[in-house]
């Protein structure tokens, strides 16, 4: 056969080598570091640079220290603000450039603001590195003559969509602006939340933006990092290049330490429009981060409640079930810290218990002290959260770049390591001495509405700001409008846009396969970049096998199978784990069932052998399936106060029927999970066979290695297990609109699609790349057109989910309530006229963003780990990458309007919308379709005139 010339670009040779013995796993400890070179130039701005040439990609973030904790009382939320300001125009990029191009480079992009600094960073193909600094740099020093009115007024309705998404539409979202508040005194920098108060936001003026921007955004008030698979001495000239000419600014004075004091403690209460759970928050206030008691602080967390023996989680846990688990850690900003307390609890639990409870903790911590093995295995965890933690190049980005603003060594994470594995157990008692015992503290009682009485005795009411969303507002009406006019900054360096660089070839991963004696596949992937291995045993099954009725049962034997085995109890068996710095997990998907793990290389053959005591030794603790079973309904719960939950929930039992496994959710209902026994885990348990499960391996390690301890696993034997097929449903529902009402929301959830394709599918690709455009990220007409032009959302995407099932296609999106029929107008016409406003023009962009991006969508472990999976479980070659790729480039626009008509027609999709009824109803009956109402269950419901119910829900 001949290969096109694509294909012999593309196509990575496979060596083959004769069978030799295999090397020990080394056991000694690798120090750790990260090379980096660091210079500065005249403007001040800091450069650290650090080379990898392990793929063909590169990682920028540029770090400017300023967060919300420079802003001043009436001005709050700005450094978020002027974060999506910045991502829209510069001088000397076109407009819009940022967002859309690139994505079609292949890149990925973003930037994140918080209480002490502002980031931005692109991940690109190598190719695209010149461009990445030239579009980079000119946001940074060149964009503020671009805003106009139109785009300031376009970008506060973004900052707003986000503000109701996840603080005003989320349950507890308001519980961060009720401990500001009251832990910091009016004034302090952190006494308002990041995102700020939206009457603020709204008054913003672009003298403002401009003020602003030439107080804080000047070059000597910012790191930038590059790494990757770049020359030092070049880059350096690029920088110089791009970058040099970017004005200093003027001196940003740094901040100081403001710890706060309480002189009382405060106890407030807040009904939760969402909540479905109480939840309580004790937080304390501490150090700033650098200081010297932050590492002692961290493993304090640790001890109290992150493990079964911690004394905060017996007592609230294990003996009192008061509920699934407690959260205890240190949070360090720049000028001040917190140790919080959380704790969400079971349903209809009064919080003065769990308040009692953590007191109770506590006093048994005092008194037991810091157990010496319990010290080790957390240092053992830590050893290998640094690892993970730089694993990828934008990862080590970060890492430098904040290091460098804020501690002025781009490499303190070597000595933070040294810092934490200092900390003895003398240290840990003396910071909780010191800052944590009989110290006062903010507390937060949250709340369902209309269950005050779970609300800790006396507490005060607190008080937030709440938005009324309303109709025919005119500021919320905005576009695109014109240019702005200005006169261009003089430069001396031409910055006109770069050409492209050398075309970096795809690298597909390396696979090598084999098998054990038990039918056992064996897949995996070495990759030697840093010293750990990621692994993953698929069994197929998953919800599938669940008993009729019972839907949830593989689920929660999947959790119980991790609480401790024959001859470890739950406690033990989290230390053995522990004590190695690895973790195992265990879970159920639609179609399968996985034991997932992670560990330092040197640790592997400890981790596979609990691996194998935890499959063929489970402990069957009748204790702690109880104990489980309680958490399930919690969080099953917890699930009804997510209006994204509910239209999940719903959209799939719409789409798949009652009659079909995938119309329930994995983890079950609260009436299927009801009656789950014992005996029904332990017959499940019999499904969980080697025959035809795969076991999947990346990191550093060999095939001949890997061999050696899998062998470990050759005693788990079993037979091959039927999966039973489900017939699908007629779709019966196509066109109709269902409506879940969740009172006062401030948003409406929209989940649009329908049944579309297998991944086993010939044309399961060709729906993949048909949709790029469609819903394809922050470059799709989704999202350039409900977020960028209209300001609707914060965000709109479309997709489908890979199974061997027929999955469905879905357009997802919150919007603003009182934007709701306007999306949806949009949404339809953009999927009725998909097809005919598909060219050749957006062939040619397809091809391009998903081929450029290939070069870096298999960077990570876990990415490498995919690239297993679907070989093993679609019957994959191990070349389908390439495949695919190739498949790609031959698709003709014949084939994209093929594939859109057959797959992606808007009269045959469904329509869910999970939103405030009193506002919406009528609304949406505008659109034209049948509406159907249901309740959070999925039950039809129906209204009188009035919009009272009439009609109970019927199961």
């Amino acid at each position: 056969m001949k290969l096109s010339s694509l294909t012999l670009v593309l196509l990575a040779l496979t060596s083959i080598s004769c069978k030799k013995e295999p090397e020990p796993i080394s056991q000694t400890t690798t120090e750790f570091k990260i090379d980096y070179e660091k210079f500065v130039l005249d403007n001040g701005l800091e450069v650290i640079l650090h080379e990898d040439h392990s793929d063909p990609i590169v990682a920028v973030a540029t770090m400017m220290h300023v967060g919300s904790n420079r802003e001043k009382p009436g001005k709050t939320g700005f450094a978020h603000f002027f974060e999506h300001m910045s991502f829209n125009d510069s001088e000397n990029v076109p407009v819009g450039a940022n967002r859309k191009m690139i994505p079609e480079w292949g890149g990925s992009r973003n930037g994140g603001t918080w209480s002490d600094g502002t980031v931005y960073y692109e991940v690109v193909p190598k190719d695209a590195f010149e461009k990445i600094l030239w579009i980079d740099s000119d946001r940074f020093g060149y964009m503020i003559n671009t805003v106009t009115k139109e785009a300031l007024e376009r970008e506060k309705q973004v900052v707003k969509n986000e503000k109701r998404q996840r603080v005003d539409n989320a349950a507890y979202g308001y519980t961060d602006e009720i401990i500001r508040k009251n832990l910091y005194p009016e004034g302090h920098p952190y006494s308002w939340t990041v995102i700020g108060a939206l009457p603020d936001l709204q008054a913003a003026t672009i003298d403002d933006v401009k003020a602003f921007y030439h107080q804080y955004y000047g070059a000597s008030n910012a790191s930038l990092v590059i790494a990757g698979d770049i020359n030092i001495e070049e880059t350096k000239a690029l920088v110089e290049k791009w970058f040099g000419e970017i004005p200093s600014g003027p001196e940003v004075p740094q901040l100081q330490a403001e710890p706060v004091v309480l002189e009382e403690i405060k106890s407030l209460y807040f009904e939760d429009n969402f909540a479905k759970l109480p939840e309580l928050r004790m937080v304390i206030p501490t150090v700033e981060e650098y200081h010297q008691d932050v590492y002692a602080l961290e493993i304090l967390g640790q001890l109290l409640s992150g493990s079964k023996s911690a004394p905060l989680y017996n007592v609230i846990v294990e003996e009192q079930k008061l509920a699934p688990n407690i959260g205890t850690y240190q949070a360090s900003n720049e000028i001040a810290g917190e140790f919080i307390f959380r704790v969400r609890a079971n349903a209809g639990t009064d919080l003065d218990d769990v308040k009692t409870a953590i007191e109770e903790g506590l006093t048994k911590f005092e008194t037991n002290g810091v157990n010496e093995n319990d010290l080790k295995r957390i240092k053992a965890e830590l050893e290998t959260n640094l690892y993970q933690g730089v694993s990828t190049v934008l990862n080590k980005a970060f890492q430098l770049v904040q290091d460098n603003e804020f501690k002025g060594d781009p490499g303190f994470i070597v000595e933070s390591a040294k810092l934490t594995e200092a900390v003895t157990a003398e240290d840990v008692m003396r910071v909780y001495n010191e800052y944590i015992k009989d110290k006062n503290y903010v507390m937060t009682s949250v709340v369902p509405k209309g269950q005050l009485d779970l609300a800790v005795t006396d507490a005060k009411i607190a008080t937030v700001w709440l938005e009324r969303v309303r109709y025919n507002v005119a500021n919320e009406e905005v576009g695109q409008g014109a240019e702005a006019v200005y006169e261009k900054t003089e430069t001396k360096q031409d910055r006109s846009e770069p050409e492209f660089g050398e075309l970096p070839l795809f690298k597909a991963p390396v696979v090598w396969t084999s098998s054990l004696e038990n039918g056992l596949s064996l897949f995996g992937i070495e990759n030697n970049e840093v010293p750990l291995v990621q692994f993953d045993i698929t069994i197929p099954g998953g919800q599938l096998l669940d008993p009729i009725g019972k839907e949830g049962v593989s689920s929660l034997l999947s959790d119980l199978m991790q609480e401790g085995t024959a001859a470890k109890t739950p406690a033990e068996l989290e230390e053995a784990i522990g004590l190695l710095g690895a973790s195992i997990n265990m879970y159920s998907g639609k179609e399968d069932f996985h034991i997932t793990g992670s560990c330092l290389t040197k640790n592997f053959e400890g981790t596979m052998a609990l691996v194998k005591e935890m499959i063929l030794e489970p402990r069957w603790d009748e204790k702690e399936f109880e104990r489980l079973k309680l958490a399930l309904e919690t969080s099953l719960k917890g699930r009804e106060a997510n209006p994204n939950a509910i239209a999940s929930n719903i959209f799939n039992k719409l789409i798949y029927g009652h009659n079909h496994r995938f119309g329930t959710l994995g983890s079950g209902t609260l009436e299927s999970t009801q009656g789950i026994t014992m005996k029904d885990l332990k017959s499940y348990y019999n499904n969980l066979s080697p025959k035809e499960a795969n076991f999947h391996i990346a990191g550093a390690i060999t095939k001949e290695q890997t061999e050696v301890v899998a062998l470990v696993l050759n005693s788990w034997n079993g037979y091959k297990i039927a999966v039973p097929h489900y017939n699908l449903p007629i779709n019966n529902n196509k066109g109709n609109i269902y409506f879940i009402d969740v009172p006062d929301a401030k948003q409406s959830v929209l989940q649009i699609g329908k049944l579309a394709i297998s991944a086993k599918d010939k044309n399961a690709n060709k729906l993949e790349f048909a949709n790029e455009i469609l819903g394809g990220g922050s470059s799709g007409r989704l999202f350039q057109t409900l977020r960028i032009e209209k300001g609707y959302t914060y965000g709109a995407y479309s997709g489908f989910s890979k199974s061997n099932e027929v999955a469905p296609f879905t357009v997802r999106s919150s919007v603003r309530a009182n934007a709701t029929l306007k999306s949806l107008e949009i949404i339809k016409e953009m999927l009725t006229n998909y097809q005919a406003s598909f060219t050749d023009n957006e062939v040619a962009l397809t091809k391009n963003k998903i081929l450029k991006g290939n070069t870096r969508a298999f960077e990570s472990l876990g990415a490498q780990l995919s690239v297993l999976r679907n070989i093993s479980k679609y019957n994959k070659p191990d070349t389908y990458m390439v495949d695919d790729q190739e498949e790609l480039v031959n698709m003709t626009l014949d084939d994209y309007k093929t594939t859109i008509r057959n797959y992606l027609n808007e009269e045959e999709m469904i329509y869910v919308i999970v939103g405030d009824r009193k506002t919406q109803i009528r609304e949406i009956e505008k659109l034209g379709k049948p509406i159907i109402e249901l309740d959070i269950y999925g039950n039809v419901v129906a209204f009188d005139r009035y919009g009272n119910l009439i009609e109970a829900p019927v199961l």
